[in-house]
C-alpha cells in the first residue's frame, strides 16, 4: 500500500504527496494530458516534438540543466499516444528547485527560431535512425494505420512520416503549448523524503499562480468496430522474416485488463510460456517470440511478434501463431500455472513500490487515469482471475476479424528501397 496526501490546486493543478523517510532523495513527476493522439492529423510528431523542446530553458531558467545538476538531480521524459511525462529525482533538500524548474517551463517556455530548428533536426534524424534505418523499424506505423481507421492512435509517437515533421511550424507549437501545457490538465506527483505539509505549501508557492488559459478539451472522436482482417505484407532489408499480430482490447481501467494482461504473460512471459515453449523450443520455427499488452489510456492492443528461423516463411509463421491461440481457447490452464502468473505480477508489483520514481510515476499515471488509488487496488484484481476468465478473453480477443497482421520477408535485392507510405 502507498499511501499518499491528494490536493487540487485553484488553477486545477492536481498534486499527489507520498512520504518515505528511508531514502535521502525525492522525486517529483509531472504528467500531461499531451500525448500524440492530440497531434494535428497533418503534422504528427508534434507533442513529442514539444518534449524535446522542454529542455531549452524558460523565462526565469534559461538553462533547464545547470540548476538542476547542481542541485545533484537528474532529469529525464518520454511521450506515448496518451501522455507526456517528465520527471526529476534529486535530494530532498533540494524539492523547491525542482518545483521551480517545472513551474517555469509548465508557463513560460522559452520557444525561439534557433532552438526550434535545433531540435526538430534532432528528431527527424531520430527518425530516420529509428524508423527508417533499423531493420523492423517501421513497423508500429503500418501496425496503428491498419488498426485504427478514426481515433488519433492511428500513427506512431515520432510521427507518421518525416515530412508531417519537417512541415511543423513555430507557431504551431506554441498553439499545442499553450492548449496542453496548463495546470488543469497536468498531475504533479512528489515522493521521497519530504514532509506533506511543507511540499503542499512549496507547490502551492511555485504553482498556485499559474493560469490555466484558453481551451484544452478536444474531440478525439470514437473508433469503430473492426470487421474483418486487415493485413499487410512487406518486403524489406530485414535479415530474417517477421510476424506482428495487433488484436483491439479495451482500456487499461476496464475491468477485463487484469485477464488479459495475465493472459498475454500466459502466451509471452518467460521461457515456459505457451509460444516460446512451443514455436521456439519444441517446434524451432521462431527464434523469438513474445506477446505483451500496451495498456492504452483508450482502446488497446494486444500484440504478439516473432522473429522466424530460417527456412519458415512469415506465413508459416502465423499460422503456428493462430494454432497455439486455439490451443489456448481449449486447453485447460492449471490453476498452479494461474497462480504462477499472478506471484510473478505481486512481486512486480512489490519491486515498484520500493522505488520513490516508481511510486511517483504510477500515483501520477493513475489519477491521471481517473484515481491514483488503482495503484494500490488493482492487484486485488489480478488476484481474482481464473481459468474461466482467461478462455473467455483468448475467444473474445484472437478472432481474425480482431486482427491486424504485419508481416515481412527479406528482400534479395539490395536496390529494394522500403518506405512507409500512409496510402
Amino acid at each position: 500500500m502507498v499511501e499518499y496526501i491528494r490536493h487540487q490546486l485553484s488553477n486545477g493543478l492536481v498534486v499527489l504527496v507520498h512520504r518515505d523517510p528511508l531514502t535521502p532523495m525525492v522525486v517529483t513527476n509531472v504528467v500531461y494530458n499531451a500525448g500524440s493522439k492530440f497531434d494535428p492529423p497533418h503534422m504528427t510528431g508534434m507533442a513529442h516534438l514539444l518534449e524535446h523542446l522542454m529542455f531549452g530553458g524558460s523565462k526565469n531558467a534559461p538553462n533547464f540543466d545547470t540548476p538542476q545538476q547542481l542541485a545533484g538531480g537528474e532529469n529525464n521524459a518520454y511521450t506515448n499516444a496518451d501522455i507526456t511525462n517528465y520527471f526529476q529525482v534529486l535530494p530532498g533538500k533540494n524539492l523547491e528547485v525542482a518545483l521551480w524548474l517545472e513551474s517555469d517551463r509548465m508557463s513560460f517556455l522559452n520557444l525561439d527560431q534557433k532552438t526550434f530548428d535545433i531540435q526538430k533536426a534532432v528528431v527527424l534524424e531520430e527518425y530516420n535512425e529509428t524508423c527508417l534505418n533499423e531493420p523492423y523499424g517501421d513497423v508500429w506505423h503500418y501496425i496503428h494505420h491498419l488498426a485504427y481507421k478514426n481515433y488519433p492512435y492511428k500513427w506512431p509517437t515520432i510521427g507518421l512520416t518525416p515530412e508531417h515533421i519537417a512541415g511543423i511550424g513555430l507557431d504551431e507549437v506554441k498553439r499545442f503549448y499553450k492548449s496542453r501545457y496548463r495546470p488543469e490538465n497536468a498531475v504533479l506527483s512528489i515522493a521521497g523524503n519530504v514532509d506533506e505539509d511543507k511540499a503542499l505549501k512549496a507547490v502551492e508557492k511555485w504553482f498556485g499562480d499559474l493560469k490555466s488559459e484558453g481551451e484544452s478539451s478536444v474531440n478525439l472522436g470514437t473508433e469503430p468496430k473492426q470487421m474483418e482482417i486487415r493485413r499487410k505484407e512487406i518486403l524489406s532489408m530485414v535479415p530474417h522474416p517477421a510476424v506482428y499480430m495487433a488484436f483491439h482490447i479495451p482500456d487499461k481501467v476496464n475491468q477485463r485488463f487484469p485477464t488479459i494482461d495475465l493472459l498475454s504473460d500466459l502466451l509471452g512471459l518467460g521461457r515456459s510460456c505457451r509460444l516460446n515453449e512451443i514455436l521456439v523450443e519444441e517446434k524451432e520455427i521462431f527464434s523469438a517470440v513474445d506477446a505483451y499488452v500496451n495498456g492504452a489510456n483508450d482502446m488497446g492492443l494486444f500484440i504478439i511478434e516473432g522473429k522466424l528461423n530460417e527456412g519458415f516463411s512469415s506465413k508459416q509463421g502465423e499460422q503456428a501463431i493462430w494454432e497455439v491461440l486455439e490451443e489456448v481457447k481449449k486447453e485447460k490452464v492449471m490453476p498452479s500455472e494461474i497462480e504462477k502468473l499472478q506471484n510473478t505480477f505481486a512481486t512486480a508489483h512489490a519491486f515498484s513500490c520500493t522505488s520513490s520514481l516508481h511510486k511517483a510515476m504510477n500515483l501520477a499515471h493513475y489519477e491521471n487515469l481517473g484515481d491514483a488509488n488503482l495503484f494500490n487496488t488493482e492487484i486485488e484484481e489480478y488476484m481474482r482471475v481464473h481459468e474461466e476468465d482467461l478462455k473467455r478473453e483468448a475467444k473474445t480477443i484472437f478472432r481474425p476479424n480482431n486482427a491486424s497482421i504485419v508481416t515481412y520477408e527479406p528482400a534479395k535485392l539490395k536496390r529494394v528501397n522500403h518506405k512507409f507510405h500512409p496510402l
